[in-house]
């Protein structure tokens, strides 16, 4: 037992970040409210980075820093996950395409899927234009990806 939070594991190219829903993730129903997925998506793409070696910080402390924005997520709700459910977050990083990475998620309990996302996460300069992914992040992330296309 550490008191270190977890990053997750990987099965394959596939990340996987164990979650609890607790009291404050949902609504008066006991359901977990819709925004909330949107968090747990967010908590996996980043853990997905921290495991491979990139932290957010360590971009911000490059020669030329970067960050992430979000620029397009399409989410599909199948199933309610309720209150303290165990599930997991699923983070498939597909395609690294100019600025753009082209992210998978979908969101588990014991298997069975409860949601899915598409994700395009935009790299950009810290005053908000896009830019290329630093080549230490392509290198790290290109291992990972199902379309080996960081050239584009």
């Amino acid at each position: 037992m550490t008191d270190l939070p977890t990053a997750g594991r990987f099965d394959g190219r596939d990340h996987l970040l164990p979650v609890r829903v607790y009291y404050e993730d949902t609504d008066f129903t006991g359901l977990v409210y819709h925004a909330n997925y949107v968090r747990y998506f967010e908590r996996g793409r980043s853990d997905f980075l921290r495991a491979i070696g990139v932290g957010h910080a360590d971009l911000l402390e490059e020669a030329e820093p970067l960050a992430f924005v979000v620029s397009e997520l399409n989410i599909r709700y199948l199933k309610p996950a309720r209150i303290d459910d165990a599930l997991v977050v699923r983070t498939i990083y597909e395609q690294v395409k100019g600025v753009r990475l082209i992210i998978r998620q979908s969101v588990e309990r014991a298997g069975e899927v409860l949601c899915r996302a598409e994700v395009t996460a935009v790299c950009i300069h810290l005053d908000g234009r896009p830019r290329r992914p630093s080549k230490g992040l392509v290198e790290k992330v290109t291992p990972w990806l199902a379309k080996a296309t960081a050239a584009d």
